[in-house]
């Protein structure tokens, strides 16, 4: 299973989680964001995709992030169009497309049909008041009519004490296109600074 680390800030931070090795690290360029990434980003292994996550932005804002830090992944978090994804995909033809849908215990998973040809794989968080970083976790059994054969990546206030629920979710017919396990809030000292001890308990888990 991969692991995704979002919402990182702190150059020094950065290269201390790098070391941890996830498969994904992501990087906010929303600026009502706590966590809004706006400086350099340290050499971190190849193998470590850098993730930018946009809300609402325009096509050109995206395109400029993607050559400033020459960003493998974007993860759109707003009410961005399938032509918006359809763009990117024809563009870049190597970067990973994530679109997200915010989740509550009921989902109609018919919204997702008008993606699927232009993105690699959907994201599932919370519903709450904040277009992600809401710090708690949705019913992963809302899951059981997902219809795709996309993969999909798990978030939404995933932490330590979720670590055994987890587990069983992942053993489950549920977890058959689950890509990665995305983390975020519950494992920071304050908004963008990430508690490396925490996150080497929860990968060891993995």
């Amino acid at each position: 299973m991969k692991l995704k680390v979002c919402g990182m800030k702190y150059g020094e931070n950065i290269q201390a989680v790098s070391q941890l090795h996830p498969d994904y690290m992501g990087f906010i360029f929303y600026d009502q964001s706590a966590r809004y990434f706006d400086g350099d980003i340290p050499e971190i292994s190849e193998s470590i995709k850098k993730v930018g996550v946009f809300v609402n932005a325009s096509l050109d804002e995206i395109i400029s992030k993607i050559n400033t830090y020459q960003l493998q992944a974007i993860q759109l978090h707003g009410d961005e169009s399938p032509d918006l994804c359809k763009a990117l995909n024809h563009q870049f033809h190597q970067l990973e497309i994530i679109k997200v849908f915010s989740i509550s215990n009921q989902f109609d998973f018919k919204k997702l049909q008008p993606y699927e040809t232009y993105v690699d794989a959907f994201l599932f968080d919370t519903k709450g008041k904040l277009p992600g970083g809401n710090g708690y976790t949705f019913d992963w059994n809302a899951l059981e009519g997902y219809p795709s054969e996309k993969p999909f990546i798990l978030s939404g206030g995933i932490g330590l004490d979720e670590a055994p629920q987890l587990k069983t979710f992942l053993k489950s017919p549920l977890s058959k296109h689950c890509l990665a396990v995305d983390v975020n809030s519950q494992f920071e000292i304050e908004p963008g600074l990430k508690n490396v001890q925490k996150l080497k308990e929860f990968k060891s888990e993995l």
